[in-house]
């Protein structure tokens, strides 16, 4: 069987790692040449399917990534042998080389170039299960694979994937999968259902985007205690983050937000700050105690696994942040939700941000599926209604989010307003009625649970 072998050289010590590849990747490669040198222009569809080996498919407003097994791929058995070639290598230098430690460096030089083709393959295999190319180069991201940036859009990438995979098998529908660029740099990726079978509107959106912070924006950060030593007034910056908001028809499934980010500014003396954000809360229509306790103890359990606090003042910090002050209420049952976090390290609070998200689906999927059927009348359609204009008034006035997303240039408006739900209404002096259903959701709002 013909094979193509790319060649990659460690100038230290001039060992070449051949790769092998199948006839499929030596096509697509042959049609993207230099590609181990070559930065991506763009990440077209047809060009980064090529790399991986696999087929890009549009149906309808879906847009779904076909896997071709392992034509093109990585295997632990290609893998194997690319280290004994190095090996074999590495022990041909000892022939031409006579002092010892020139072994030793050509030894350790072909240790790392498999760790690094094992790093690159892992990228490809994990893109290979996204919904589309990720915001950032392919190319960028095998060569700062160790970068917290390139390890945090992989990982916002993958939970995007999971959590619509997880909406769409629920609903029957597909979510349209709409990718935009940001002209002062980065762009993003929103995938959107709307009017659909169980959801009116739900979207999961992903943004990478860097640049120079603008001053509207730098006066948010040091407003929170943020000490910023920009250059000439300026501050490089790069944020990225998932989104999602999620609006059901029945009345009898809740309402659920996530948003989970990473912050890395660049100071005039090189210096990097770095914090990550985010939570999880639910907004119910009516009250149900066994959707709360389940809810809550999954993320109760995820901040148990990094700190016994975590949880309890997550949970304080988001009923107090999720608060429609000038109606007294907050806007659900809560969750948790945090910021600015920067302690103990990066590596530690990332582990953290791995474990939230990898509570979005068993958080939330068993209550859609729990009242899926459930009947309901026209006063509880119209009790929703009224619930998701608080909602609205929440984002539009208090939303950090929001603000910091419309105080930056070049940011998709569209985006941003994805939280805001199809429809909604507003009533003159709606109050319920004393001992109704409606009142007691009323009574939680105004006088937070404890719900674990």
């Amino acid at each position: 069987m013909a094979t193509f072998v790319l060649n990659s050289v460690n100038r230290s010590a001039r060992i070449t790692t051949k790769r092998c590849f199948s006839p499929h990747k030596l096509s697509t490669l042959a049609r993207i040449q230099d590609v181990s040198v070559t930065p991506f222009r763009s990440a077209t569809v047809h060009r980064w399917s090529s790399l991986l080996g696999a087929k890009w498919l549009s149906r309808g407003t879906g847009v779904r990534f076909m896997s071709q097994g392992a034509a093109g791929g990585h295997t632990p058995g290609r893998t194997r042998r690319a280290a004994l070639v190095l090996v074999g290598v590495g022990a041909a230098v000892v022939g031409f080389v006579a002092n010892a430690s020139h072994f030793r460096r050509a030894e350790m030089a072909a240790e790392r170039a498999t760790q690094v083709a094992e790093q690159v393959d892992d990228i490809l295999e994990k893109c290979k299960g996204f919904l589309t190319p990720p915001v950032t180069d392919i190319q960028v991201l095998q060569e700062n694979k160790g970068d917290m940036c390139t390890r945090m859009e992989m990982l916002i990438m993958e939970t995007q994937a999971e959590f619509v995979r997880a909406l769409e098998k629920v609903d029957g529908g597909k979510f349209k999968a709409d990718r935009w660029q940001r002209k002062e740099g980065g762009g993003g990726i929103s995938c959107v259902i709307q009017d659909s079978n169980v959801f009116e509107k739900a979207g999961v959106n992903v943004s990478v985007v860097h640049g120079h912070l603008p001053e509207e924006a730098a006066k948010q950060m040091r407003s929170r205690g943020k000490v910023l030593k920009g250059k000439d007034g300026e501050l490089p910056f790069c944020a990225m983050g998932i989104s999602s908001v999620i609006h059901p028809k029945n009345p009898h499934i809740p309402t659920v937000h996530f948003n989970y980010r990473y912050f890395e500014i660049e100071e005039d003396d090189g210096s990097k700050l770095w914090w990550f954000g985010g939570g999880t809360d639910l907004t119910p229509t009516y009250v149900n105690e066994e959707d709360a306790f389940l809810f809550h103890n999954t993320l109760k359990e995820a901040c148990d696994k990094h700190h016994p606090q975590y949880y309890p003042d997550f949970k304080k910090w988001c009923d107090q942040y999720f608060y429609v002050r000038h109606r007294g209420e907050t806007r659900g049952i809560g969750g948790i939700f945090f910021d600015d976090l920067d302690s103990p390290s990066q590596e530690e609070a990332f582990g953290f941000i791995k474990s939230c998200t990898s509570t979005v689906v068993p958080c939330y999927l068993p209550l859609v599926n729990k009242h899926l059927n459930d009947s309901f009348t026209a006063e509880e359609k119209n009790w929703q209604q009224l619930r998701r204009g608080r909602y609205v008034e929440f984002n539009l006035v208090y939303d950090r989010g929001v603000k910091f997303g419309l105080a930056t240039p070049g940011s998709r408006i569209e985006s941003i307003l994805m939280s805001l739900p199809l429809t909604a209404k507003w009533e003159y002096t709606h109050e319920p009625a004393e001992g109704s259903k409606e009142a007691a959701m009323l009574e939680v709002l105004r006088t937070p649970k404890e719900w674990v």
